[in-house]
């Protein structure tokens, strides 16, 4: 059975980091954006992890641009949004595809993982749900991931043990990251 320890990526920096240099870490790993309604998110993640670092969480940032071209900029450009306006001091990651023929293979085994089971009731959620479908007609059985800010949380033992939405409440998030770690 396979685990994110099989993975490679590529950092902003563009070098490749093998997943394996994580073991023993609890993961949080985020498709993100820098001008989606989500992207406070990186507000109570950069929290997240400046509490919890110590005790071995790794927040791992992956920004894409596949949703309504929300992540327009280059890596030094993303990076510097996300620091300057978020504080943002968790690794990040090279910009990539999440969904399609060019999706990163991390992001499908994450998806597969643990696929979509939908964004929850209301009527923001609904109007969520019909605009990513509009968005993701495209990739048709690989639209992996729906959104900006979907996160997967892997145990110290590269095991995708949960997936949130983006509409899942940050408070959630983190509840269960605290029970991982």
């Amino acid at each position: 059975m396979s685990t994110v320890y099989d993975f490679t990526v590529t950092d902003r920096l563009g070098n490749e980091v093998s997943l394996a240099d994580y073991r023993g870490k609890v993961l949080l790993i985020v498709n993100t954006a820098t001008g989606c309604g989500f992207t406070p998110h990186y507000e109570p993640l950069e929290a997240m992890y400046k509490d919890l670092k110590e005790e071995g969480l790794e927040i791992l940032d992956f920004p894409c641009n596949q949703f309504a071209n929300q992540t327009p900029g280059d890596a030094d450009e993303i990076h510097e949004f996300c620091t300057l306006k978020f504080g943002a001091d968790f690794p990040q990651f090279a910009k990539i595809d999440v969904n399609g023929e060019t999706a990163d293979p991390l992001f499908a085994f994450l998806a597969t993982e643990k696929p979509f089971e939908g964004f929850g009731k209301g009527v923001k959620n609904a109007a969520l749900k019909k605009f990513s479908d509009m968005n993701n007609k495209a990739f048709g059985d690989k639209a992996y991931i729906k959104w900006n800010f979907t996160k997967f949380l892997v145990d110290r033992e590269g095991n995708v043990v949960e997936r949130f939405e983006p509409t899942v409440d940050m408070g959630a998030v983190r509840a269960a990251v605290e029970t991982a770690l």
